[in-house]
């Protein structure tokens, strides 16, 4: 998911950590300069983005994001890290990378993590592909609660097919559950 205007978000990473680029902010990131560019050119950046930067600074996110509250995280706040996974979602049909190592971590306040499910049955996978835009789009970064095994009509699954994981809205038929028509 995207929030936040790009210009304002680089004022305010500017004014509460030393990155004074767009090439640094890559590089802290660990992204490639042109997915910065393209953040800039899109006036978007992803919320991993500015996860990831609170994380790394200890700034506040919702400072970050949109310039409301205090800069800094509020000591007492706990965070809680959850892993990014190598595998990835498969927005599509085929086979997709299903390897569960850790690629990185981002931190998120535990207690909105808590009101969300199980934290620590919790992953972040990555999407490739487009079936589910406007959505989610390819490269987009989810919530896995691989905890959640309850299934609500409507709802947004990632769901293990053979080889593959995909993400797809899943409707319940008497006897049966399939994708949503939209897919």
């Amino acid at each position: 998911m995207y929030s936040t205007n790009f210009e304002s978000f680089m004022d305010r990473v500017f004014e509460s950590t030393q990155i004074r680029t767009q090439k640094q902010l890559a590089e802290v990131l660990g992204v490639h300069r042109s997915a910065v560019s393209q953040a800039k050119k899109k006036n978007a950046v992803p919320e991993s983005w500015i996860f990831k930067m609170a994380s790394l600074f200890d700034i506040n996110p919702v400072w970050l994001e949109k310039g409301v509250g205090s800069l800094f995280a509020k000591k007492d706040t706990a965070f809680r890290k959850i892993p990014v996974v190598k595998a990835r979602l498969c927005a599509r049909s085929g086979f997709f990378d299903t390897d569960a190592k850790n690629e990185d971590y981002i931190m998120f306040p535990a207690s909105w993590l808590s009101r969300k499910g199980s934290p620590e049955s919790m992953v972040l996978m990555r999407i490739f592909g487009n079936s589910m835009e406007p959505e989610f789009k390819d490269g987009d970064t989810i919530l896995v609660d691989q905890s959640q095994k309850d299934i609500l009509a409507g709802a947004v699954y990632a769901v293990g097919i053979d080889d593959t994981i995909m993400v797809k809205r899943i409707e319940k038929r008497p006897g049966q559950l399939a994708a949503g028509a939209d897919e």
